[in-house]
């Protein structure tokens, strides 16, 4: 693609990275194929190519944001399937995340879209402040009705209770009775560690069964990744900033073999700090370090702990659809590595048609471009009943949240399983089966 920005547009270091992606697309369409937005909407504009070209409009121009614009970007769901499928490599990933900052900056949403994305990027960063409106939300249901479509399913997706965490707080998990033989940051999440604390406790216990010490150091709250998502720059670059320094920290005062993510979305953004802070001379190295370190949970088993699965004769044989995350598949590529550990337990593991399709998950897509996502979650629902799982397995707990509401049928993330084939509890989900 032939670009015309000028040389002072080419300063701006997001601009220059820009430019050489825009350089890549050769027209070539195959993106739209597999966008899932496009495959509903059916409309140029709201499949990669055409975002493609309201972006490069926008910034060659230095043109402001309209409505228009805006209501095609914001359908992007941020899957990057079309980084899977393009062959030319076109990194659509650093392009969207450029195009909404653009519109941060220079679109006045209307009053109630403003309002909407400052109320999710508040409540969904902080698991304090959700724990405390999903009781509230108890007391509010009952007068929905007067309220706006989207402040409604932010309440819909609001729990009615929590479960509780049967692991104590810790700064520093370390194995009992075992050798160390590695020591790793866990990044806990956001609403995961109030909606499913039971997935970071059954990381940390097959870690620790395997000899591994896991960090959980207190002042890492989020990853920055919903905000960065929204555009919000000025929100994102101060937790960028806070969790780089504190793993830092960490890793140069006592240690860090890695950093590990069991929610994909996470780990997706925690890889790309090094290309945030690419010119960032206080954070460059360090940004770049904390990328390097940082796996997925199944990512770092697979590559260098070798997982004892002595207790999988006692259990009955499943049958397992795999789920994967757009954010594990086209994010961080790590696609085979899951669907491998859970094989190892002697499970049968069962792809699912469309399986590079998103749930409609997306961080918070669902709440925003409620009725694309509830199309999306029906056609992932209608695929996974056609191949009739007994459970299903995936890495990322907001494709656990949206593929839960739609089917009875038992889901897990992955670790869960890991977990339990390894000397750990039965998973609660599971007491039915």
């Amino acid at each position: 693609m032939q670009t015309n920005f000028t040389e002072d547009q080419l300063k701006d270091k997001d601009n220059k990275s820009s430019e050489k992606i825009f350089r890549a697309c050769v027209h070539c369409g195959f993106c739209n194929a597999t966008c899932p937005s496009y495959k509903i909407l059916n409309h140029e504009l709201d499949g990669p190519r055409g975002r493609i070209y309201l972006i490069k409009d926008m910034l060659e121009n230095n043109k402001p944001a309209d409505a228009k614009i805006t209501k095609h970007i914001d359908q992007c769901l941020s899957c990057y399937g079309c980084m899977t499928t393009c062959p030319s490599g076109v990194n659509y990933m650093h392009l969207i995340d450029h195009g909404r900052k653009h519109i941060e900056k220079t679109y006045t949403r209307p009053i109630s879209q403003r309002i909407v994305r400052n109320i999710l990027s508040k409540i969904l960063t902080d698991h304090k402040l959700f724990k405390f409106l999903g009781v509230l939300g108890q007391i509010i249901k009952p007068f929905r009705i007067f309220l706006p479509k989207k402040l409604k399913n932010i309440l819909n997706v609001l729990p009615s209770r929590f479960p509780k965490k049967t692991m104590p707080l810790k700064k520093i998990y370390s194995p009992k009775g075992k050798k160390i033989v590695a020591r790793v940051a866990l990044l806990t999440g956001c609403v995961q560690k109030v909606l499913s604390p039971q997935i970071n406790e059954s990381t940390i216990r097959l870690l620790n069964r395997h000899g591994v010490e896991v960090v959980v150091p207190e002042s890492i709250n989020c990853c920055g990744s919903l905000e960065h998502h929204l555009g919000k720059e000025t929100e994102s670059l101060k937790n960028f900033k806070q969790n780089i320094d504190v793993w830092y920290n960490e890793y140069l005062n006592n240690g860090l073999d890695a950093i590990i993510s069991n929610t994909s979305g996470c780990g997706t953004t925690l890889k790309d700090y090094g290309f945030i802070f690419r010119d960032d001379t206080n954070y460059r190295k360090k940004a770049k370090k904390i990328s390097q370190l940082s796996k997925d949970i199944t990512e770092y088993l697979s590559e260098n702990i070798k997982l004892n699965f002595n207790n999988k004769n006692k259990f009955k044989k499943f049958k397992i659809a795999y789920h994967s995350a757009c954010s594990m598949q086209h994010g961080q590529k790590v696609h085979d590595d899951p669907i491998n550990l859970i094989k190892k337990t002697g499970n049968d593991v069962i792809n699912i048609p469309e399986g590079h399709l998103c749930c409609g998950s997306a961080g918070t897509y669902n709440l925003l471009q409620s009725e694309i996502a509830n199309q999306l979650l029906k056609n992932k629902i209608e695929n996974i009943q056609k191949i009739n799982p007994e459970i299903i397995s995936t890495g990322n707990i907001g494709c656990i949240s949206q593929i839960s509401s739609a089917t009875s049928i038992p889901i897990l993330h992955t670790v869960e399983i890991l977990d339990w084939y390894t000397g750990g509890p039965k998973p609660k989900v599971l007491e039915r089966i």
